[in-house]
């Protein structure tokens, strides 16, 4: 049978829960033990495929299709486990189910009520979990804060699992803020006990405590703490701020979080081996040169929009021990005229994934800069798309060439919809998750994955329309991934070029610590040999 830990978040949002519960993950996996991750957000979206990446982020999708929160890829990054689309669920989604449920009589016309039916559904996908996965330990983190509204059916939900499991069975981690006043140059423990009192109003005893503070604190603190929140003083566990989140796993294993874990579990634990994450780490601290790369993308006010992009792009770095510095630069402004001015020095291009018109254009210029001055070019989704386009324009002639998504009646119709797919409907009808890619012998493509195949997962509805492939081979383009069983255009490259290379897949979904993507890692080379 599993056991499952909760993790919750107290006073603000924002103190990294996820990473929290992740790091967890690490030790416990690295001591031998099963884990499996899932999250739980308040909202009433369905799930976050149709949701502005500047409010929410970026949209992470898992190798069964599954479009779900930017937590998720922190999870499958730090305990490198390839996570379900059940791994995500939203109020939306349960509220959804729960409603189709009574349409279809299935509640047999009783009232339908937040307890039992919403919590019952809660509970069932938190059980759902142990059932996929076959882990010892299920981790769930509960999005928002304690105290918010739409967060009470979730914590009622876990409060029940406790009851129905037992205490034995089920463990509550509480991540909460203890801030420090510079006025008065101390540290304030009084939100902490008040966000503690919230969850014993729900019926919740946290068993342990994760202080996230600015920097260490007196050992006495701990023990007010403990005192007023009703824990064992070593069951209080202080998180300082660090420069990178991976450096939290080796933090939390010095307060012997896991071991506490284990304890109350009733887990039995081998030597904990974090040797591979601390050779990843030390490559981190060691990384001093700066390598500067411009990531040309729409949502560039929220860096979270592109949150795998760039710790794909970090993860790469710190692998030649280098320090990835993201230029961001907006393509919904960037012009003919702030080109040059835009991309000066540059030696290195991205071009992320994306949707809708709005900065096609700035993009279609930095993807015709990169070509033409021979800077390595890496692009994704869209951005292999705009590759396409700006090649049809710019070396084949074709003039106002396009995708249809975005000009339906264009001449030149290089992206267009892929066959049986749907042009009005957006939610859940992407062409998701996992796929695999045959790679052509002696291309870039085949050399970065020292494969013949390439498997990557994928999120788009729209793909090279294979009537111009001719045309595009004859000017020096190279096709060099397809999805056979559709013959569908995956990689393309140009082999005249230093490094120019596109995929439609999502490349960046699966990095990881010691383990970058090869396109990430060509890309990055490329870019620090682009001297």
């Amino acid at each position: 049978m599993a056991k499952f830990i909760f993790i919750t978040g107290g006073v603000v949002s924002g103190l990294g829960k996820g990473i929290t519960g992740s790091s967890l993950g690490v030790l416990l996996k690295q001591s031998g033990v099963k884990v499996f991750m899932q999250k739980f957000d308040p909202y009433l979206n369905i799930d976050p495929g149709t949701m502005n990446p500047i409010e929410h982020g970026e949209v992470f999708v898992t190798d069964d299709g599954g479009e779900t929160d930017l937590d998720l890829g922190h999870y499958e990054r730090f305990i490198d486990e390839k996570l379900l689309r059940n791994s995500s669920t939203s109020a939306g989604k349960i509220y959804s189910e729960a409603l189709d449920k009574e349409r279809m009589g299935q509640y047999q016309g009783k009232t339908v009520q937040v307890i039992p039916h919403i919590t019952n559904l809660i509970k069932e996908k938190i059980y759902k979990a142990e059932e996929v996965s076959g882990a010892d330990v299920i981790i769930s983190e509960i999005g928002g804060t304690v105290g918010d509204i739409e967060s009470q059916p979730f914590v009622e939900a876990i409060r029940q699992v406790r009851m129905e499991k037992g205490y034995d069975n089920v463990m509550f981690i509480h991540v909460a803020l203890l801030p420090y006043l510079r006025v008065s140059a101390e540290y304030k423990t009084k939100p902490i006990q008040h966000s503690v009192k919230e969850m014993l109003s729900l019926g919740i005893q946290p068993d342990v405590i994760v202080a996230r503070t600015e920097g260490e604190i007196e050992d006495r603190l701990k023990g007010k703490i403990s005192l007023f929140c009703n824990i064992a003083k070593e069951n209080v566990i202080v998180c300082p701020d660090s420069d990178s989140i991976y450096k939290v796993p080796l933090i939390i294993k010095e307060t012997n979080l896991h071991k506490i874990v284990a304890n109350h579990l009733n887990l039995n634990l081998k030597e904990l081996d974090l040797s591979g994450w601390e050779k990843f780490v030390s490559n981190i601290d060691e990384s001093k040169e700066e390598i500067k790369i411009h990531l040309v993308g729409k949502y560039v006010e929220l860096s979270d929009a592109y949150l795998s992009v760039m710790e794909s792009l970090k993860i790469a770095g710190y692998e030649i021990k280098k320090k990835v510095k993201i230029v961001w630069v907006n393509a919904r402004t960037l012009t003919k005229d702030n080109l040059e001015k835009e991309l000066e020095g540059t030696k290195g291009i991205l071009v992320p994934g994306g949707f809708g018109e709005s900065g096609i254009e700035g993009k279609i210029l930095a993807a015709n800069y990169a070509r033409i001055n021979n800077v390595p070019y890496l692009g994704i989704c869209l951005g292999m798309q705009i590759a396409c386009i700006e090649f049809a324009r710019n070396v084949l002639g074709l003039e106002n060439a396009h995708t249809t998504e975005l000009n339906p009646k264009t001449n030149y119709p290089i992206i267009d919809i892929i066959e049986g797919k749907d042009r009005e409907k957006i939610g859940g009808t992407l062409r998701l998750g996992r796929y695999e890619t045959s790679l052509v012998e002696n291309t870039l493509a085949s050399k970065l994955y020292n494969s013949s195949t390439a498997i990557e997962r994928h999120r788009h509805r729209y793909e090279f329309n294979n009537e111009f492939k001719d045309q595009f081979e004859k000017a020096g383009m190279v096709f060099s991934g397809m999805y056979d069983k559709e013959d569908l255009v995956e990689i393309i490259e140009i082999p005249s070029h230093k490094f120019f290379i596109a995929s439609q897949y999502h490349p960046e979904f699966t990095s990881r610590p010691n383990k970058p993507n090869p396109l990430f890692m060509g890309f990055v080379q490329a870019v620090n040999d682009n001297k």
